[in-house]
This record gives C-alpha cells, sequence and structure tokens, in this order.
C-alpha cells in the first residue's frame, strides 16, 4: 500500500509543480529568435485559467529577451463576469496594468449583467471579441484564441 501512497504523492506534487517549474525556465534561443519578429501580440480568452497563463506568457517572453510594445488579452463568454472590481482578479491584474491591454467583449458584458462601471479598473468594452480579434490580426498582431 506504501508503494501506491508515495506514488499518489508524487503524480500531485509533479502535476501541481509541474507548471510553475515550466514558467521559471527561458525560451530557447530559436524561439526567441522567431518571436523576436514582432512585438505585438494578442490573446482571445474564454476561460480564468487561460487568462492567467496569458499574463504569465508575458512575464515569460520579457523574461526570455522578446521585445513586446502591444500586448493585449480579448475577454469573452461567461468569463466576463470575473473580470469585475472586488474579484481575485483584480489583484493579479494590477501587476499588469499600463503593460497589458485588456478588452472585454460588450456582448458578453450586456448577456451577464456587467456594466462598464463594474470592470477592474484599465479593462476597457469593446464592440466584439470577434471584431476586436480582427481589428488586432488587420493591424499585424500576432493573434492566438482560445
Amino acid at each position: 500500500m506504501k508503494p501506491f501512497l508515495y506514488t499518489i504523492i508524487l503524480t500531485i506534487v509533479t502535476v501541481f509543480s509541474g507548471p510553475m517549474l515550466v514558467a521559471q525556465e527561458k525560451f530557447d534561443a530559436e524561439i526567441v529568435s522567431d518571436l523576436r519578429k514582432t512585438q505585438q501580440y494578442a490573446f482571445g480568452v474564454s476561460e480564468e485559467r487561460h487568462f492567467k497563463g496569458v499574463l504569465h506568457l508575458y512575464d515569460k517572453l520579457l523574461a526570455s529577451g522578446v521585445e513586446i510594445t502591444d500586448y493585449e488579452i480579448v475577454a469573452k463568454g461567461k468569463f466576463v463576469k470575473n473580470l469585475v472590481k472586488g474579484s481575485e482578479l483584480e489583484d493579479l491584474y494590477e501587476e499588469y496594468k499600463g503593460k497589458v491591454r485588456v478588452s472585454v467583449c460588450s456582448v458578453a458584458m450586456k448577456k451577464l449583467g456587467v456594466s462598464e462601471d463594474q470592470l477592474i479598473s484599465g479593462m476597457e468594452p469593446v464592440p466584439t471579441w470577434t471584431l476586436r480579434v480582427l481589428q488586432l490580426q488587420a493591424k499585424g498582431y500576432n493573434v492566438l484564441t482560445y
């Protein structure tokens, strides 16, 4: 029974510490070289875990020597309810305010009853998630959506 228990504990430690260990590493030289070809990044997200992941990616890109002029997260869906003052994400976003722009889909806000004054300070409503992502692509951003 003890080997089974040790296996469970090792699995839990690996699962929960794995992403943190990876997040501390820098990207290799080839990746950095490729990513230096652009300085504008945008991410469409609809879940909290993706939002947090993209914020941490910002740190990893900078730590790896990737220059960033524009970095934007475009939020949509039910996740928008998490982007209000007093939420746990408010403290997290405070670290990135002024560096990372967060745009929030107005259609989702309306459906979920979230007003502009309820949004975390610094976050901006946009007409729709789709239009904002298309606009950023048209401006030459590297865009990834989740």
